[in-house]
């Protein structure tokens, strides 16, 4: 997960626990699942190229490939370590990734070059600052009716959630996780001059509410400042 002064946010946080979080996510999110319905909701299709916004180790990509062969995917990430663990588990399981290093608020590629954008449990690290950034970079970079697909922690839903979401607050930083607990993703979005914009229905996890949000790339209505 990038941000765009070449620093950022280690998976879990720590450089050390990053050869642990795919064990980590598998066990306390349902990742399959959820990734699988990322992917059915972004309706990618054999042809599209397709841009996994902080891919972290992979596992979003690869199924992505596995589920489209038809399809051109690309995953970026600034963390050279974990860009390493995504490419290994590319090769045993056999599938083509395009792997750059970069960050998700200054990626480096042409204007309207991807069809379709996804991105997994990465907006939460940002401040609201890199989101807008990373937000106005992934609008940028889609063709038009091309379109945005965000998998990301929510506003609490119920008594469990807003009990974890405290938790989760404490480790990832009130600063960053703000607006995704606050609900306001969807209006990031709109500011970014994203159209059509949407959020599923929550779901719980074990760290708390989960939701997917998508948007189109409409270059004929007003354009954001």
């Amino acid at each position: 997960m990038a941000v765009h002064d070449h620093r950022f946010v280690p998976a879990l946080g720590f450089d050390i626990l990053t050869p642990l979080y795919d064990i980590a996510v598998a066990l306390t999110m349902r990742e399959r699942a959820f990734k699988s319905d990322l992917i059915a909701l972004a309706n990618v299709a054999a042809g599209h190229r397709v841009l996994d916004l902080g891919s972290g180790t992979g596992t979003l990509a690869i199924l992505l490939k596995a589920t489209v062969p038809g399809a051109v995917v690309v995953g970026l990430d600034l963390d050279p370590r974990i860009l390493g663990i995504a490419k290994a588990k590319a090769e045993r399981a056999g599938v083509a990734i395009e792997w750059t290093e970069g960050s998700v608020a200054e990626p480096p590629f042409a204007a309207r070059s991807f069809d379709r954008i996804l991105s997994s449990l990465v907006f939460h690290h940002l401040m609201d600052a890199e989101k807008e950034r990373a937000l106005a970079a992934a609008r940028r970079l889609l063709r038009p009716g091309g379109s945005l697909h965000i998998a990301d922690f929510a506003k609490p839903h119920s008594a469990y959630t807003r009990l974890a979401a405290a938790a989760f607050r404490h480790f990832d930083g009130a600063e960053r996780t703000a607006a995704n607990l606050n609900g306001r993703m969807p209006d990031f979005l709109r500011a970014a001059g994203f159209a059509a914009v949407s959020e599923s229905a929550p779901r719980s996890t074990l760290f708390g509410t989960l939701t997917f949000v998508s948007g189109t790339a409409d270059f004929t209505g007003p354009q954001p400042p």
